[in-house]
């Protein structure tokens, strides 16, 4: 039994399978071009020369990795009127948190990665993320979070947050029990998916048979859930995000520094 969470890349190699494997990235990363589009997955390395980056964690490498891969595929279909879509499949347990990571520079790495994401969906490339697994602090918002649309697979391992709940437990000075008390009543501060969609964040959440290893039944749904919202996008804001009644407070500020700018 492994240490580390391979939901993300079973989910990528049921979803690429006769794919086009991209070549010249690192171990960690995997890519692949189909008929539906390009995937996009952060994997476990064990070998890597990072020990912070070994169980999936977005890493220096993974950071400018992801970057190229989306740079190249911008590139490629800057003169096409009709772009590819981008699917990023997320299982990323956290950013790689190391002394290495930090003296070189984490953050422009995943600064760099996120930018690209951003840059794919401004040039009008359908950026769809599929979370599978954890989509954790620093890595989510580099693999992922830009997307045009978010779909999420409903299941306790499924969650989003800045950090995991022993470390916010930790932070918040509180025990992970009170922690859990808390996220009850604040929705931001809570692990789970619906918590999360309650946020207006996620367009589409989806209940499969195995999550750990997709049955065809389960690939059939996702890949029709992944076209829909393909077809869905309308444009290359993230403005579809907004109007949730648990946002409503932040709608308000945004409001106002408008007015105030």
């Amino acid at each position: 039994m492994s240490g580390y969470s391979l939901r993300g890349l079973n989910w990528f190699n049921a979803l690429s399978a006769g794919a086009k494997n991209i070549g010249g990235l690192p171990p960690s990363l995997k890519v692949a071009d189909g008929e539906l589009g390009r995937f996009i997955a952060v994997v476990a390395d064990p070998d890597s020369r990072f020990p912070r980056a070994r169980n999936g964690e977005v890493g220096l490498l993974e950071g400018w990795g992801l970057a190229k891969a989306v740079d190249d595929a911008i590139s490629a279909d800057r003169d096409k009127a009709q772009k590819r879509p981008i699917i990023a499949i997320v299982d990323v347990p956290s950013q790689a948190y190391g002394r290495r990571e930090e003296a070189l520079g984490i953050h422009q790495a995943l600064a760099g990665a996120a930018d690209s994401y951003a840059r794919a969906r401004l040039a009008g490339h359908p950026v769809i993320a599929l979370l599978v697994g954890k989509a954790m602090s620093g890595a989510f918002l580099a693999h992922g979070y830009q997307a045009n649309r978010l779909i999420a697979l409903r299941d306790p391992g499924v969650m989003v947050h800045a950090m995991g709940k022993a470390s916010a437990a930790r932070v918040t000075l509180r025990s992970v029990e009170e922690l859990e008390a808390l996220a009850a009543s604040v929705p931001p501060m809570a692990y789970d998916i619906d918590s999360y969609a309650s946020l207006g964040l996620l367009w589409e959440t989806l209940s499969v048979q195995q999550i750990e290893q997709p049955t065809v039944e389960d690939l059939a749904r996702v890949n029709e859930c992944l076209k829909q919202a393909i077809s869905d996008i309308s444009s290359t804001d993230l403005s579809n995000r907004l109007g949730a009644k648990n946002r409503a407070a932040s709608s308000k500020v945004r409001e106002l520094l408008r007015a105030q700018w």
